[in-house]
This record gives C-alpha cells, sequence and structure tokens, in this order.
C-alpha cells in the first residue's frame, strides 16, 4: 500500500506492507534509527514518536495508520546542529547512560513540558511512565526535567529535586 506522511518536516511516499509497523518504517525504511524497538509491546516507550502532535508508541501503530499523518521523531529535536533544551538538559544532568531509552523519554519529557510548562517531580514521574529506563535510574532524568524547566535547585554543589 502506497502512504504519504511527513517526518520531522520532509514528506516521505512508500509502498510499504500493510502490517508494517511505523516503528519499522521509520529505521528500516527511512534509516531514522534514532527510535529503538525495546519490547515490541507497547510497554517500554523506546519507540515513543509524536503522530499528529501526540506522542504514540510506533511499535504499536502499522505504517498504513500513519498515511497522511505528520510525525516528528528524536532526530526532529535538534534544529541546524544545536541540541534543544531537552536535550541539553539530559546531557548536564548526566541523564543518558547507554542512551536506549533516551530518545523516547525526552519525545515523553517534550509531551510533558507542553503540558506542564512547570511540572512537579510527581508530573513527571506520572509523564514518564511507561517509559523504562534500567541503567541511569530515574533521578537524573528527572532533574534533566526540572533543569529544562528552570526549576533544578541546588544546594552546597549537589543538585537535588526536593520540592
Amino acid at each position: 500500500m502506497k502512504i504519504s506522511v511527513k517526518i520531522n518536516g520532509e514528506l516521505y511516499e512508500r509502498d510499504v506492507a500493510e502490517n508494517r509497523t511505523l516503528l519499522r518504517f521509520l529505521r528500516e525504511d527511512l534509516g531514522l534509527t534514532g527510535t529503538k524497538e525495546g519490547c515490541g509491546a507497547g510497554e517500554c516507550g523506546a519507540c515513543t514518536v509524536f503522530m499528529n502532535g501526540k506522542t504514540v508508541n510506533s511499535c504499536m501503530v502499522l505504517a498504513v495508520e500513519a498515511d497522511g499523518a505528520e510525525i516528528e521523531t528524536i532526530e526532529g529535536e535538534a534544529k541546524d546542529g544545536t541540541l534543544s533544551k531537552l536535550q541539553e538538559a539530559f546531557d548536564k544532568n548526566n541523564a543518558v547512560q547507554c542512551g536506549f531509552c533516551t530518545s523516547g523519554m525526552i519525545m515523553s519529557a517534550r509531551e510533558l513540558i507542553r503540558i506542564h510548562p512547570k511540572p512537579t517531580v510527581e508530573e513527571i514521574k506520572e509523564g514518564l511512565e511507561g517509559n523504562f529506563c534500567r541503567c541511569t535510574g530515574y533521578q537524573q532524568i528527572i532533574e534533566a526535567v526540572l533543569d529544562a524547566t528552570g526549576q533544578l535547585e541546588k544546594k552546597e554543589g549537589l543538585k537535588y529535586a526536593g520540592k
């Protein structure tokens, strides 16, 4: 089936099998490998992308369902070679270790910040629920979101997210 989809501002038209997932289409057909496959069942968040302005697990969406849609992937987060404020905060706060979950975390955090521009720690935990990290730990990720929204406090050289 032929689909037409705008991804990170660029229009793509391709023939795809009716059972091909959006994740496989992005990674294998278009070479946009920033979106990762973790569980393949919509449980881990590694494949999170924006579809028409809302986050979706791309492993659970068929590419044909994206026909006519606007998709944003992690590759579209940086602009003109400059990291976004959120990407910088993840880097600065050591919220990246192996990096496997990072793209999904950033996409989910971006949606959270759109809904709650100054999220509380509890709102961050809720907003990132469904995104699993196996190595960084969540404290640095929470601190990165607080930092990106101008809410990270420092006491005696130590960061903390205790509001």
